[in-house]
């Protein structure tokens, strides 16, 4: 359901961010198709290459919710991972401005709720948009422009895309106050998409599954041939 109307308070530590009992566990590889040398992490990595590797080509999540970041120190573009298996890098983004992914850490996930407030100007000014428990593939189809330029994440884990059906640059939104587009890691206030981040906590599948197409009607009968009149008898042909 959607309605219109500084730096976040979060941690990056990513130990325990997803309530009591969150285990997390990724492994990344440093070729596609899960070859080549094999990195494990159950918490958050500020620099790959201080565990000898250079490149990431694929990654399998095995539980709970991640982001992982172009640059060291967990900037630079951003790329959420959530439960599942990744083979290539095409299979985690469609906006790859680099080949490079050097840093990563677990999601903080509060609740099984979501509520996501968007709005026009920074500092919480101008046109708000509300966002409850929904995904929304174009904020333009919902009646608000592609300028966000704050936020509040009140309930949940988001992630926004620069444009409609989750293509584009990703953004992260965890519990807190966005008063400024840089505040979520872009360089303009656009945002045309965004939707829920899921975990296995609270949600079975635990990740994000585009909706399946809706099947096609079932075509007309084709309908019987007409019946073939009976060729007429001898008897009646000499009479």
């Amino acid at each position: 359901m959607s309605d219109l109307h500084g730096v976040p308070d979060q941690q990056v530590t990513g130990k325990s961010q997803g309530g009591a009992g969150a285990v997390y566990k990724a492994s990344l590889f440093e070729f596609e198709n899960f070859r080549g040398k094999k990195v494990e992490l159950s918490a958050e990595c500020k620099d790959l290459t201080e565990k000898n590797l250079e490149k990431v080509g694929s990654i399998i999540v095995e539980s709970c919710p991640w982001v992982a970041f172009e640059q060291k120190g967990f900037l630079g573009e951003q790329f959420v991972l959530e439960k599942g298996e990744y083979p290539r890098w095409s299979t985690w983004t469609n906006s790859q401005s680099s080949s490079l992914l050097l840093s990563m850490r677990p999601l903080r996930v509060d609740s099984a709720d979501h509520k996501l407030h968007l709005f026009e100007n920074c500092s919480f000014a101008g046109r708000k948009m509300e966002i409850v428990d929904d995904d929304i593939p174009s904020l333009w189809v919902h009646g608000f422009q592609d300028r966000v330029a704050s936020a509040k994440a009140v309930n949940g884990t988001w992630v926004g895309y620069m444009y409609p059906g989750y293509r584009g640059r990703q953004f992260v939104f965890e519990h807190g106050e966005y008063k400024h587009w840089n505040d979520w890691g872009a360089t303009e206030p656009q945002l045309q998409s965004i939707r829920r981040v899921r975990d296995m906590q609270w949600h079975k599948r635990g990740c994000f599954t585009a909706p399946d197409p809706a099947p096609k009607p079932n075509p007309a009968p084709v309908p019987a041939p007409a019946p073939v009149p009976a060729a007429p008898s001898a008897t009646a042909a000499s009479s």
